[in-house]
């Protein structure tokens, strides 16, 4: 968390949100979580998107909502990546994955978009834990 504080001024910093946290919310409340952090993750009466970091992208469980299996990061960020070509909607993640877990996770579908959206940085496994 410290690392992506330290990226961003203060002015342009994204709202941090657990991936897992959001599958959680999903399971509750169901697709109305997916709009939240994508079609409807504009500021109020304004058409600026909101930037959001997904922490832990690809360690969240498929959840179930009334019998409905769904990869919810998944449908978030193949949303946001719309919203991204139409809104130029930013989206950063954190993830301990490399790109074969990530697509293994999610398909070779949000794989390529992924390459899109992102700039990636990476660390060394022997790097120091930049979470705090």
């Amino acid at each position: 968390m410290t690392l992506m504080r330290s990226l961003t001024p203060e002015s342009n910093r994204s709202h941090m949100v657990s991936c897992r946290q959001i599958s959680f919310e999903f399971s509750k409340i169901g697709y109305d979580v997916i709009s939240r952090y994508s079609t409807n993750a504009f500021f109020p009466y304004t058409n600026v998107p909101r930037v959001h970091c997904f922490d832990d992208v690809g360690v969240e469980q498929t959840v179930n909502y009334w019998g409905n299996n769904c990869n919810v990061m998944g449908e978030i960020l193949l949303s946001r990546y719309d919203l991204f070509i139409s809104n130029k909607m930013i989206t950063h993640l954190t993830t301990n994955l490399n790109s074969q877990e990530l697509e293994a996770a999610y398909g070779n579908r949000l794989r390529s978009r992924m390459r899109a959206m992102f700039n990636l940085i990476a660390f060394d496994g022997t790097a120091s834990d930049k979470r705090y």
